[in-house]
């Protein structure tokens, strides 16, 4: 049996009941055998093995006291899942479909995002069931500074750094960090994603979806071709569709779709992202509502986005969100190029029938990595005590995702892969982990 699919079955027989995390080591592993063969050094220092063994993994209890005087609980989690090129870095998400699966599968495919970006952060993922959905402001704070209470121990700038997630925006960052400081006495970058007034990045809050962006500009070059006139197909409405819709418009693409968890809205004379801003941001009611808005567009409840006719796909809600009936009418309707702005947004069967039909295709891990760049930056700035503008910012995301799929396709090319940026992303992401760890000895 090869090294890598021991491995791999090793680590599922001993985490039954985490499908997320079985899927996420398969679409990894099976993709780094050619490397592997060229370096057996890592098969006998057994890299793999504690590649997918957490460094730590704890689970905690969260009560907190809801509006009406009533306790209630929840269950965190923190997985710290490899240290080897820096501190701990990934979000925290509060969402009811966080479990133990979710966040190993989070956190495994973030310790290759953050190996891509070339900056020294390693991998790690948080959350909680806890939904912030219709509770209070004061209870969402209860929850956060309860979070915190249990959580505060485990982190640090030099030690782990979280940041925010789904369900986790600037409200819920700040009540964080705030009881953190509360707690440990101290002033530091242990936060990523944080106001602006209290040491949070400008250019942030755009990152994911920007950075997205700049990951297809780059696809769309080795294409021959660029976002003008482009049909865009967008999944989600949260913070990196709305981001990934304004560069894609400021591009020259016409966004066409946009969704919540209830339906989607087709609107082909394109997208009004302000009305979308206004109806999740500013009032946080559903999708639905945008029809009220322009009278073209249509709404469909429970609807499959990837109908709408698009030359381009950016899934940006939640993972597992293109299967094959979605990946067989972007086929169908002539799509050219996917991009994953959420992490594994397709599945392993989703991603080949794309790839095997030609459409140009990048995994979240390298696709959606403008997020966790910039909170690299923001821990930059947070340790040297300056801010930058913008403009710096930006400059700097836009080189680090070319950076990124330009070590991708090279790298896909390297083992006959061409244009594979599935095998190049994970393979290019893996070396400098193994290579890493490999130096640091048997820890």
């Amino acid at each position: 049996m090869l090294y890598t699919d021991r491995v791999l079955q090793e680590a599922i027989d001993k985490n039954p009941n985490e499908p997320e995390f079985h899927q996420a080591m398969t679409e990894i592993l099976h993709t780094l055998q050619p490397f592997i063969d060229d370096n057996p050094k890592y098969e006998k220092a057994r890299i793999l093995e504690r590649l997918v063994e957490p460094e730590r993994q704890f689970i905690f209890r969260v009560p907190w006291v809801d509006d009406n005087g009533d306790i209630q609980v929840n269950r965190g989690y923190r997985v710290q899942f490899n240290s080897a090129i820096g501190p701990y870095k990934g979000g925290i998400r509060f969402h009811p479909s966080v479990s133990l699966s979710i966040i190993k599968f989070l956190g495994f495919e973030q310790i290759f995002k953050n190996s891509l970006t070339g900056l020294p952060i390693g991998g790690g993922k948080g959350g909680s069931d806890f939904d912030p959905k219709g509770k209070s402001e004061r209870e969402v704070m209860a929850f956060c500074q309860s979070f915190m209470d249990e959580f505060y121990r485990y982190m640090g700038a030099d030690q782990d750094v979280p940041a925010g997630d789904i369900g986790v925006g600037g409200r819920e960052v700040g009540y964080m960090f705030g009881q953190f400081k509360r707690l440990t006495g101290l002033y530091t970058g242990a936060f990523t994603g944080k106001g602006i007034a209290y040491g949070g990045s400008l250019g942030r809050t755009e990152a994911t979806g920007y950075g997205l962006v700049y990951m297809m500009e780059n696809m769309l070059s080795t294409l021959g071709t660029n976002f003008s006139g482009k049909r865009v197909a967008i999944s989600g409405s949260g913070n990196v569709a709305i981001y990934a819709a304004i560069k894609s418009a400021q591009f020259g693409a016409k966004v066409v779709t946009m969704s919540d968890s209830n339906g989607y809205v087709h609107d082909p004379e394109g997208i009004d992202i302000e009305a979308v801003k206004e109806i999740k941001e500013v009032r946080r009611g559903r999708i639905s509502e945008y029809i009220t808005y322009r009278s073209n567009a249509k709404y469909y409840e429970n609807g499959l986005v990837w109908s709408a006719p698009c030359d381009i796909a950016l899934p940006c809600a939640t993972q597992n969100e293109l299967l094959e009936d979605g990946a067989q009418e972007l086929i169908k309707n002539g799509c050219i190029a996917v991009a994953e702005g959420s992490n594994m947004s397709t599945n392993l069967a989703a991603t080949k029938m794309l790839q095997n039909n030609n459409i140009f295709f990048s995994p979240g891990k390298a696709a959606n990595a403008g997020g966790v760049a910039v909170s690299a930056l923001e821990m930059a700035q947070n340790s040297s005590r300056v801010a930058w503008s913008f403009e710096e910012v930006d400059y700097k995301l836009r080189n680090i995702m070319a950076d990124i799929y330009n070590s991708s396709y090279a790298t896909s090319e390297q083992y006959g892969m061409k244009g594979n940026l599935v095998a190049g992303a994970n393979l290019a992401g893996f070396k400098k982990i193994a290579e890493a760890m490999l130096l640091q000895g048997a820890v």
